[in-house]
């Protein structure tokens, strides 16, 4: 699987590539595997076309949204509370986490007992040391982006439409601002694309941050996860 055309013309390094490494259709499925990481791969992959025209099919779609900013939020917290950022670039964790939580704590009081539980996360050392941080955080955030493009105009109810604008204006706030402190271009066309719900999925999975458990490594201190 290769990074999509609207990513990789930023990726002058191969770092986007990096973050999200090309995997097999099988290796992508594995590395979905367990409850707790099902349980996360459903809230991207749910049909959020089958009832367009009801509630049901509005409820898919910001659970969707949700499983995206659980991901977000979860690196902004572990790259905070493992300290290994400095300057701006803490400064943009911070103050970007503290919006990826309110993001789930928005959707969640929106779903309510109708919301996807939370997965787990292995972020494999990508918070623990800046460079590895910055390039998944430009990866994530272009990828947030292009996602809720995708998905809102799918919204039928004005008051879950207002509120996915709302935060995918923000979203592309957080894009320009990493994109700034990694030297890329902050908005390099006049347009963007959406990207489709099953390339987003696939490109998350192809990460192996979901996981069933946290991954430990022998008799040393566990990473963090989220």
């Amino acid at each position: 699987m290769s990074v999509p055309g609207w990513l990789a013309v930023h990726d002058r390094d191969g770092a986007i590539a990096e973050a999200f490494g090309a995997l097999s259709r099988r290796q992508a499925i594995h590395a979905a595997a367990g409850v707790t990481a099902a349980a996360a791969v459903h809230g991207l992959t749910a049909d959020a076309q089958a009832a367009p025209s009801s509630d049901r099919g509005d409820v898919a779609v910001l659970n969707y949204a949700l499983t995206l900013e659980y991901v977000q939020a979860a690196f902004y917290s572990e790259a905070e509370r493992g300290g290994a950022l400095r300057g701006p670039l803490a400064e943009q964790a911070r103050v970007v986490g503290a919006h990826e939580r309110a993001h789930v704590t928005a959707f969640r009081r929106v779903l309510g007992t109708q919301a996807v539980a939370v997965p787990r996360f292995d972020f494999r050392g990508t918070t623990e040391e800046p460079e590895a941080f910055r390039k998944t955080a430009v990866a994530f955030e272009d990828l947030a982006v292009a996602a809720y493009k995708d998905q809102i105009p799918l919204l039928r109810q004005p008051a879950f439409l207002a509120a996915a604008v709302a935060i995918h204006s923000v979203e592309a706030r957080h894009a320009a601002w990493i994109r700034r402190l990694a030297g890329v271009l902050p908005a390099a066309h006049a347009f963007d694309e959406p990207l489709p719900r099953a390339e987003v999925t696939r490109l998350v999975a192809s990460t192996r941050f979901v996981v069933s458990r946290p991954r430990t490594s022998g008799t040393s201190a566990p990473r963090l996860t989220g």
